[in-house]
């Protein structure tokens, strides 16, 4: 006798980050097929009065803690996008790559949305506003109150890797065509 196979994907804990130097949110939810939990989510607030060399590894140190208290498997940031402060951006990007770097250091998956891709996802519009996207979060994530815009946007991001998860092909599954 052949024994059932299913198709039911694993549970898997995500956690998104909205990446920053001086404000950095950070949300964790479970996904269970179409079932989502909330776990947890905040900011850190890092001190502007520190150079970004200092920020930074205050950053990877905190969000590090985070991470070995509520064993993510997957990490879901924010792409890059196109600022018009050219030193706003360079800012960024480094805080993008020393949290990309720890996460992978720590054996996390690691997955990058544009901000409409997670707009989209979240409340069907690429161009959805930061009320929008936390009064959303808020009724996806069943929470008691609107998160702040921070936190928001990281459970905004996990959960949009927890929407296209199934359209992701995993690293190394790629096949090469003719």
């Amino acid at each position: 006798m052949k024994a059932a196979v299913t198709s039911k994907a694993a549970k898997l804990r995500i956690l998104g980050v909205d990446p920053g130097t001086r404000v950095v949110g950070y949300g964790l939810i479970d996904v269970d097929g179409p079932t989502v939990d909330y776990i947890e989510c905040g900011v850190l607030r890092l001190p502007t009065a520190e150079s970004i060399p200092h920020r930074l590894h205050r950053l990877v140190v905190a969000l590090g803690e985070v991470i070995d208290e509520y064993t993510p498997t997957v990490l879901a940031i924010e792409a890059a996008f196109h600022g018009v402060n050219a030193m706003s951006a360079l800012k960024l990007g480094q805080a993008r790559g020393a949290i990309m770097t720890m996460a992978i250091g720590r054996g996390l998956e690691v997955h990058e949305f544009p901000p409409a891709t997670v707009k989209k996802a979240v409340t069907g519009s690429g161009r959805a506003t930061k009320a929008e996207i936390q009064a959303r979060v808020r009724l996806l994530c069943r929470l008691r109150r609107e998160p702040s815009s921070d936190a928001a946007d990281a459970l905004a991001i996990a959960l949009c890797y927890g929407h296209t998860r199934h359209a992701l092909a995993p690293a190394g599954a790629l096949r090469r065509t003719r």
